[in-house]
């Protein structure tokens, strides 16, 4: 299912210029669209996808990590993980173990969760993600402790006052819709400016007052970006979600020309994605009236996709273990009012929402095995997957400006 992101340069991939025998098939070309529906046509271009090495070998993977991983704001959890002083959250960055704390002014900080003694982690990242540290973010090897701004403050068998000035590596944090963002070291961007139009385009949706009420996980057998794309088109929406499409006709359609700026409506008499399409949940206060039937979906670079209903919201964290593995974890967030009512039951959405998921993973994992084929070199995003298409655009100006040859 498709989100909107923000749209970059449109163009050849540099080094992925067409084969001789494919370049006929960049000409426009018409494209028939749907499964069982009516047929639309939509022309426009072929686009080249990234080259197989990409999604596949692991000094790609490496690569990317320093520049888009710890090159740009990267998304771990929610401002609820941490509500009060010396509440903690420990969150993966790509193989890195980040921690988040809660001062006493209610500031977030973020660190490397490394004691800066002997290299012991000070929080175990196989437990709990989310704690309180207590007085102290105390290491357990040899009780070095820490205050929550990451200063050293004891150090057993230690004079404190004469400590010398040690602090624990530090992330940069920052916060938008009650999502907690942080980028390893100082970020040449804002949040905000990556954020982009995206924070115009939900600025209805109370986003930072909503809390979760369930949590799906999945471990997926696939790159990150085949998920990223695959979740910006809705070509695959006929084959792969028939029951998506029985609530949302239009998806039939190929994808094509879907108003995802004003939302995308549901079958008559249906307005949110649940199992029935609609819910006794009350919308969102202040949406306008095409939000309050409508669906809306955003793609935020590099690891949120965000799908809006109007009375919750389906927040996925992308979380990659290596090139071809990606943890998602799909919060499903709604309004305090209704997740305190006596009578919330929000499974009218999560079994849609875990029925649609598994459909998208298992076929995002016959992608990663199909490219891991001999005769894969690259294949071609159709005119209605132009979404799509942009994630590889993005990927390699991200790679580039963070200095990639």
């Amino acid at each position: 299912m498709r989100g909107r992101a923000a749209q970059p340069r449109r163009g050849h991939l540099p080094g992925r210029a067409p084969e001789p025998e494919a370049r006929e098939l960049r000409r426009l070309v018409p494209a028939t669209c749907g499964v069982g529906a009516r047929r639309t046509i939509v022309t426009g271009p072929l686009r080249p996808t990234l080259d197989a090495s990409v999604y596949l070998d692991e000094p790609a993977w490496l690569a990317e990590r320093e520049r888009i991983w710890f090159g740009q704001w990267i998304l771990v959890g929610r401002a609820e993980d941490v509500p009060d002083p010396g509440d903690r959250l420990v969150a993966d960055v790509a193989g890195e173990s980040v921690l988040i704390v809660r001062d006493d002014e209610d500031d977030l900080h973020a660190f490397a969760n490394v004691c800066r003694h002997r290299g012991a982690q000070l929080v175990d990242p196989s437990g709990p993600a989310c704690g309180n540290v207590g007085a102290m973010i105390r290491c357990p090897y040899h009780a070095w402790s820490y205050g929550y701004d990451g200063a050293l403050r004891r150090a057993p068998f230690l004079d404190a006052a004469a400590l010398p000035d040690i602090h624990l590596a530090t992330w940069s944090v920052d916060t938008w819709g009650g999502f907690v963002f942080v980028h390893a070291g100082e970020p040449g961007t804002s949040l905000s400016d990556q954020l982009g139009a995206v924070v115009d385009r939900t600025v209805r949706y109370p986003l930072a007052q909503l809390r979760r009420g369930v949590t799906l996980t999945y471990e997926v057998a696939a790159n990150w970006k085949i998920l990223a794309e695959n979740y910006n088109e809705c070509y695959h929406c006929g084959p792969v979600h028939p029951e998506l499409c029985d609530l949302v006709p239009l998806f039939r359609r190929g994808g094509g020309g879907l108003d995802w700026p004003d939302g995308i409506p549901h079958r008559d008499g249906a307005w949110t994605f649940t199992t029935t399409g609609t819910t006794t949940r009350q919308p969102f206060p202040g949406l306008d009236d095409a939000e309050l039937v409508r669906h809306k979906g955003e793609l935020v670079y590099p690891n949120l996709l965000l799908s809006l209903s109007a009375d919750h919201v389906a927040a996925f964290r992308l979380a990659p273990r290596g090139p071809g593995a990606t943890t998602v974890i799909c919060d499903l967030l709604f309004h305090p009012d209704a997740i305190s009512a006596d009578d919330f039951d929000p499974s009218d959405a999560s079994e849609l929402w875990d029925l649609v998921n598994r459909q998208d993973w298992a076929i995002c994992e016959s992608v990663q095995r199909g490219m891991q084929s001999r005769s894969w070199q690259g294949g071609w995003f159709a005119p209605m997957e132009d979404d799509a298409a942009d994630i590889a655009v993005w990927y390699e100006r991200a790679m580039r400006q963070a200095g990639a040859p």
